[in-house]
């Protein structure tokens, strides 16, 4: 099989692989995509891309794949699978996982791959749903030198800064996990901060205003916070369950190592009471659990 130096393919429309497709037709790329969600496919073709009925016509003759789906067992089967991604890429293409998964399974999937004369570039990425869409993705890659290089016109579609963090997977994981755990930790902190100035009484515009512009203003605390006082708690493109899945990565995998992570326990618990009552929500709703406790809302 021959590559296609122009075609792009990729595996997961939702919420961030919708952006990723809508900044590589911008860039000009031939991007064929498949998801199983009838609903999200018909958004892709709307915007130009090209739906693939499976997997084998998303590889075929495809320069790179990115793999945008929600866990390790699902990017497995997809790549590795009967039928997936692997069966069908032509020798020289790479295999772009931009999924968060364990490092375990990031590191089998590159294992599978080499054995096959293909290559994985593991970048698991940061800026959520507005970074996805308007293609200022933080992308945290692990790859050789000469994938990286060959496909640096690809990534660049979708990021505004790509570090090399490795030469192969799972180093991408293993960073995503610590930035997730502080994150989490950012969150929960905020979440807390913000019930405690409603049950004294103080507005949110206040909090919004002493908060961003003091050295704990981050973009992490700042979008939390807005989304507590509009009382946004759902449909803003950073659904719980993403998160609650990350912390349980990062968590798992600081016990491998036996590496105590005090704080990021407790973000976990807090978001684990967030899915929990509110399996809707997004991230920001954690905030709704400490509020019922207390009987008070921060409004702005």
């Amino acid at each position: 099989m021959t590559v296609d130096k122009n075609k792009v393919g990729l595996v997961g429309i939702g919420d961030m692989g919708s952006g990723l497709a809508k900044n590589l037709l911008k860039a000009g790329f031939d991007v064929c995509g498949f998801d199983l969600d009838p609903d999200r496919t018909n958004a892709f073709t709307a915007m130009g891309g090209i739906a693939a009925p499976d997997l084998g016509e998303v590889a075929a003759n495809a320069r790179a794949v990115f793999v945008m789906v929600m866990t390790g067992h699902q990017a497995k089967q997809v790549i590795l699978g009967k039928n997936g991604l692997a069966d069908h890429l032509p020798s020289g293409s790479v295999i772009i996982l931009t999924a968060t998964i364990k490092p375990a399974e990031a590191a089998e999937i590159h294992d599978s791959l080499s054995e096959r004369g293909l290559s994985l570039i593991d970048s698991p990425v940061s800026g959520g749903f507005p970074g996805a869409q308007s293609g200022s993705l933080t992308m945290m890659a692990a790859g050789s030198d000469t994938d990286m290089k060959n496909c640096s016109d690809i990534m660049q579609a979708v990021s505004k800064t790509i570090h090399h963090v490795g030469e192969a997977a799972p180093k991408g994981q293993i960073v995503k996990a610590c930035l997730q755990s502080l994150i989490g930790s950012v969150f929960s902190a905020t979440f807390e901060a913000s019930v405690l100035a409603a049950k004294a009484g103080i507005s949110g515009q206040t909090l919004f205003d002493v908060f961003s512009t003091s050295g704990a203003g981050c973009g992490v605390a700042n979008t939390a916070l807005e989304n507590i006082i509009d009382r946004q708690f759902e449909g803003t493109g950073s659904h719980i369950a993403t998160m609650h899945k990350d912390l349980t990565i990062s968590l798992g995998f600081a016990e491998e190592l036996g590496v105590p992570m005090h704080t990021a326990a407790t973000a976990m618990q807090l978001f684990h009471a967030g899915k929990t009552k509110y399996p809707n929500g997004d991230n920001w709703v954690v905030t709704r659990v400490l509020e019922d406790i207390v009987s008070a809302e921060l409004h702005r």
